[in-house]
């Protein structure tokens, strides 16, 4: 199959833009039409162009806007309303363009005689896998309302837990920045005019003074070099994530890094432990649950864990003799594991673990700052007192000559 770029228009007139798989253009043209579009141009289209038309579409619809949705639909649907009605008032509050020209192609496909779920499933890069599995599950339950609810209670925890993490990271960030900027500063514009009088007065500089000199005289001639290394890195790391070896080496770095640890390790067990409670409630078998949570981790490390216990667990054995086999699982969580599988109540556990892991990354967010201020306050104190010892030294000296 090839990709193919189209631009169509949709019963409001509105301009829509896309990038389809399809065997040949009039595929396309099928397909677009099916769903009520007027189509304007289609072509050939290259897989970066659909890798970075998803990234973009995903970026336009945010985690928030998905929360939304589900909750006013299940909210509508335990009103008794019908599942078409509730389509057409969500379109009409939804502000997002993108999302409203989304729920509109569900409903028309609801409207041909699809379910919700697999409605929900040809927009997969929009609707995570979670709640089309737990939609899929309410309709063949009837609890329908109940899954959309319990599948926005779990976004809007992913939510908390990501702005958590974000707000973790903000103050060593901006600390970082501010201090760099400092040091830059210093070494390009203050140093630079300093060691011209000290040298114009001839004086024998000691080594410290030099090697501060020479800094100066490279941070002055090449400050550009400071710009693009940050961002050559940035790319670096962004490659290496392109290929599963690289980034199975780089994801095991970040859950080891002693301080990084404390918030990727325990954000991964918070996620797993949350997926799994999610699923396993909802009754969706253990094998499956341990797919789903698999390729929502973000973490390749923790990805092939779970993956291999899947495996092991299919083979026959326990979940928590499986999950013990993985380096990656911690011995509390494999404990609690254990618990509920003998007891029965193993959601429960889940939901214990959860919390647990939880309140671990909220308690770091809230201390990280206190336990990075001290040895940022400790390094530029000791950067900024190697430049002014590099600067008094020569000074000294000149006083001590004109003294004697």
């Amino acid at each position: 199959m090839s990709n193919y770029s189209f631009k169509a228009l949709d019963a409001d007139g509105i301009v829509i833009k896309g990038i389809l798989e399809a065997d040949t253009i009039s595929s396309v043209h099928e397909n677009l039409s099916a769903k009520g579009l007027f189509v304007l141009h289609v072509r050939e289209s290259s897989l970066i162009l659909k890798k970075i038309s998803d990234r973009f579409i995903t970026w336009r619809i945010t985690r928030k806007d998905i929360i939304e949705f589900s909750s006013n639909l299940s909210i509508m649907i335990r009103a008794g309303v019908p599942i078409l009605s509730a389509l057409d008032d969500i379109i009409d509050t939804i502000d997002n363009q993108q999302l409203k020209s989304t729920v509109r192609d569900i409903k028309k496909n609801i409207e041909m005689g699809t379910r919700l779920s697999d409605a929900l499933e040809l927009h997969k890069k929009i609707f995570p896998d979670i709640l089309v599995r737990l939609v899929r599950v309410g309709e063949e339950t009837g609890r329908l309302e109940e899954s959309l609810s319990e599948v926005a209670g779990h976004l809007q925890k992913m939510d908390d837990l990501a702005a958590t993490v974000k707000r973790a990271l903000i103050y060593p960030f901006f600390s970082l920045i501010t201090t760099g900027a400092a040091v830059i500063f210093w070494l390009a514009y203050v140093l630079p005019k300093i060691m011209m009088v000290i040298r114009d007065l001839g004086v024998t500089m000691p080594l410290l003074t030099v090697v501060l000199y020479e800094l100066s005289k490279f941070t002055e001639n090449y400050w550009y070099l400071l710009l693009i290394i940050p961002i050559v890195i940035v790319l670096a790391i962004q490659a290496m994530k392109l290929s599963p070896h690289t980034r199975y080496h780089w994801d095991n770095i970040k859950i080891k890094i002693p301080i990084v640890k404390l918030l990727t390790y325990n954000k991964l067990l918070a996620l797993f432990s949350e997926q799994l409670r999610l699923l396993i409630t909802a009754g969706i078998t253990i094998d499956r649950a341990f797919e789903v949570a698999a390729d929502v981790m973000g973490n390749e490390v923790f990805k092939r864990a779970i993956l291999k216990s899947k495996s092991e667990i299919v083979a026959g054995q326990k979940i928590s003799d499986a999950l013990s086999a993985q380096n990656v699982f911690p011995p509390l969580l494999i404990r609690m594991v254990a618990i509920g599988e003998s007891s029965g109540n193993l959601d429960q556990q889940f939901n214990f673990l959860a919390t647990h892991y939880y309140k671990l990354v909220d308690d770091f967010s809230d201390k990280v700052g206190k336990m990075i201020e001290p040895v940022l306050i400790i390094t530029l104190g000791c950067l900024m007192g190697l430049m002014v010892a590099g600067v008094l030294l020569p000074m000294y000296d000149v006083f001590t000559k004109l003294a004697g």
